[in-house]
C-alpha cells in the first residue's frame, strides 16, 4: 500500500480544539480510516509542524479527499508527500 508523510499545522482553532478535547487527535485518526487511508505513525513535533503522520492510502486520489476533507474544517493546514520505500527507488534508478 502506498504510503504517505503528512505534515500538519494547527490553525489557533486547531490549537484552542485540541487544548480543549486531546482525545480529538485519535477522533480524526479513526474519521482517516472512514475515509480510505490509516496512520501508521504519529508524532507531535516542536518547530515548523505540530504532528507528522506515516499514513497508508490505496492511492493519491484517497489522500487528496483525506486532505480535502479534514482541511476545509480549519483546524488544521497539511504538507502532504508520497514515500517512497528505498528499496524501490533504488530499485527504479
Amino acid at each position: 500500500m502506498p504510503t504517505y508523510i503528512m505534515l500538519s499545522t494547527l490553525t489557533p482553532e486547531g490549537v484552542q480544539t485540541v487544548k480543549n478535547n486531546p482525545q480529538r487527535i485519535k477522533e480524526v485518526n479513526r474519521e482517516l480510516e472512514q475515509l480510505g487511508a490509516s496512520v501508521k505513525a504519529q508524532w507531535a513535533t516542536l518547530g515548523q509542524f505540530d504532528f507528522v503522520n506515516v499514513v497508508e492510502a490505496p492511492d493519491e486520489q484517497v489522500m487528496a479527499r483525506v486532505s480535502l476533507e479534514l482541511g476545509s474544517r480549519g483546524t488544521t493546514r497539511f504538507e502532504t508527500m508520497a514515500a517512497i520505500p528505498i528499496d524501490e527507488f533504488i530499485s527504479s534508478l
